[in-house]
């Protein structure tokens, strides 16, 4: 779906305008909401801060990859389906005019500083925390050559990493019930292998 220049313009002036601060900074300032949502649960007595674990899909992969950069307080994570290089999922990814113009300030080449600095891609140096992906090898929506980003930097970092990869999964990695079975049964082993006693 391409978006035309007009289109583009008109786009962007109304994510300017927009109160809605996520527009071009995701994930921003959604990391800090949910780290206060974590510490009140903790300072409440419900959960033991000794053994956190964060998940999530597709906007909750880049989060929890972005999450894992920023601290190392969880044992362990299962980012499925993450958006990890902005520049590489714009020119890859099903719907590269509509990614561009309404998840982007600019075109990534116009301002790639910018573009960089709101990735998890850019934080990798920064994980701890044993990190799983997971990816449906036919997703366009989110290409596994974003997992396959990330997974290999953190294998180069020497991260405790591993990449589960769905034969003929779209980014409906769950859409048969075997599938959902299988990606509960690999996050739960993954996440009991970290736990701490």
């Amino acid at each position: 779906m391409w978006c035309s220049t007009s289109t583009r313009a008109a786009a962007r002036a109304t994510a300017r305008r927009s109160p809605q601060l996520i527009n071009g900074n995701y994930p921003g300032h959604d990391y800090d909401d949910l780290k206060s949502g974590v510490d009140f649960v903790i300072q409440k007595g419900f959960v033991d801060e000794r053994n956190l674990f964060v998940t999530g899909g597709s906007g909750g992969g880049v989060l929890t990859a972005w999450i894992v950069g920023k601290t190392d307080r969880f044992r362990a994570a299962v980012s499925s389906k993450p958006v990890i290089n902005r520049t590489s999922f714009v020119l890859t990814a099903d719907m590269p005019g509509f990614f561009a113009n309404y998840w982007l300030t600019s075109m990534p080449w116009d301002k790639p500083d910018e573009a960089h600095r709101q990735l998890p891609l850019a934080l990798v140096g920064r994980v701890k925390t044993p990190t799983m992906l997971l990816t449906g090898e036919e997703d366009h929506r989110t290409p596994i050559s974003e997992s396959e980003q990330f997974y290999s930097a953190l294998k180069l970092r020497g991260v405790d990493t591993a990449l589960v990869r769905f034969p003929e999964a779209s980014h409906a990695t769950v859409d048969r019930p075997s599938r959902l079975i299988a990606k509960t049964l690999y996050m739960l082993k993954w996440f009991e292998t970290y736990r701490k006693p």
